[in-house]
């Protein structure tokens, strides 16, 4: 079968069009979406043309309906951040409007009979109305999540008792999750990572009840037999190939498209079989921190801030105590500079350039290296997340009110396990909630 795919803002005749092979995508296996704060399933939808409607558990039902009925297919469904209210805006829309205002026409067997020729159309991005509904949908969705997981922050009436022992928890969640590393070397992820976390609990509660291993998820005659079996197969963490675990990660509401793998994949605690297992032969690795400006590394943090002081005169000490920056601001800012520049741009006057070599060049000859923007500019939440993955540098950032020459003495050996909780009125105050928020309301 021959495929021509023609634009729909083609030429009058229709033949201003891109010729590519087209393949309609085979469903994933575990039929994975957009995670959902309420559960899979939980929601109903309605297709674009006709009163047929499916529970969202079985939205491949409904898509095949809408292939084979209404030759329509929806690009990158896993992608929508709230695939209900996309259905109904765009049924909405279709009312209004003939389909071909919106979609790209797909012909099949262009080359052939005309009687045998058929029209089915592609609803995607890049139609702008359709990527901006995208991203809207993922920013309400992002602000309900980021707004759950505060709440569940400032929770004090939290209780649970641990899965794996009689130990009683109350109070913030961070107890019973470092509780259950320390003790049992069970971790499902930093809390500041982890949100709807009763749910999560009952969720894993609920597989030992019925005594499923939570790695293999095999099922066991007894609980015992299952303790044994997740001790010694070191299966004392959940399966990563488990999307039922995508909505109880915020990433996975940053980014959708991207899973929370790689959240638990910062938890650098091993898992071990017995308490006495030795250690002695484990060497750390060095740090390795990148400079913000070129392809220098060190491998401590007074060589690579001495380094990015004395080569390209940013002090990023001194800007810490003149804008009195707190950890999370100075996150904020490392993640900014590195975004701008890796994207040849100026942090300074937002100038762009061809190349980051070019980019750097003008930040020293100019002057701008030590010039910020407006603290609006860079204090933003998705400066929360690195620009990349693997950035040592912001392990090596200071998290007191110190000056540089202070004495508050950190142990580099002592993993952090769960958020500080010591203030939560200042944790109310700078969260990515409250600041998501008033940006919202500012532009509104």
């Amino acid at each position: 079968m021959t495929l021509k795919m023609a634009a729909c803002d083609g030429s009058e005749h229709g033949q201003d069009s891109i010729l590519e092979p087209l393949c309609f995508p085979e469903q994933p296996a575990d039929g994975t979406s957009a995670p959902s704060p309420q559960g899979p399933g939980s929601e109903l939808l309605v297709c674009l043309f006709c009163p047929e409607s499916v529970p969202l558990l079985q939205k491949d039902l409904l898509l095949k309906h809408l292939l084979l009925e209404h030759k329509l297919v929806i690009a990158d469904v896993k992608l929508i951040a709230d695939l209900p209210k996309y259905m109904l805006y765009w049924r909405g829309r279709f009312l209004e409007q003939p389909v071909t205002d919106f979609c790209s026409v797909i012909k099949t067997n262009s080359t052939g009979p005309v009687e045998k020729q058929e029209d089915y159309f592609l609803l995607c991005d890049v139609l702008p109305e359709d990527r901006i509904l995208r991203e809207r949908l993922q920013q309400k969705r992002l602000e309900e999540v980021l707004e759950q997981q505060q709440a569940e922050r400032d929770d004090s009436s939290f209780h649970h008792v641990c899965m794996f022992c009689s130990d009683e928890f109350t109070g913030n969640r961070s107890s019973l999750l470092n509780h259950m590393a320390r003790e049992h070397s069970f971790s499902i992820g930093l809390p500041d990572n982890i949100v709807y976390c009763k749910q999560f609990l009952e969720t894993l509660q609920n597989k030992l009840d019925n005594l499923q291993c939570l790695y293999c998820e095999k099922t066991f005659r007894d609980k015992t037999t299952l303790k044994d079996h997740m001790r010694k197969k070191a299966h004392r963490r959940i399966n990563a190939s488990n999307h039922e675990y995508d909505r109880f990660y915020v990433i996975n509401y940053l980014e959708l498209g991207k899973t929370w793998e790689e959240v638990q994949s910062e938890d650098d605690r091993e898992l071990v079989d017995d308490e006495d297992d030795d250690w002695s032969d484990w060497q750390a690795h060095p740090v390795s921190a990148v400079c913000l400006f070129c392809d220098h590394q060190s491998e401590t943090m007074d060589q690579i801030y001495t380094h990015m002081k004395e080569a390209h005169g940013f002090d990023l000490h001194k800007l810490r105590t003149e804008l009195n920056l707190r950890f999370y601001q100075q996150v904020k800012l490392v993640n900014f500079i590195r975004r701008q520049i890796h994207q040849s741009r100026c942090y300074g006057c937002q100038e762009k350039f061809e190349s980051r070599e070019d980019t750097v060049r003008h930040i020293v000859a100019d002057g701008h290296v030590m010039k910020l923007p407006d603290v609006s500019t860079w204090n933003q939440p998705q400066y929360y997340f690195p620009t990349y993955e693997n950035d040592a540098l912001l392990c090596t950032l200071s998290d007191s009110d110190e000056d540089e020459g202070g004495q508050v003495n950190h142990s580099e050996d002592v993993p952090v396990i769960a958020e500080d909780i010591s203030n939560l009125r200042a944790l109310k105050q700078t969260s990515v909630l409250n600041q998501l928020l008033k940006n919202r309301s500012s532009s509104s």
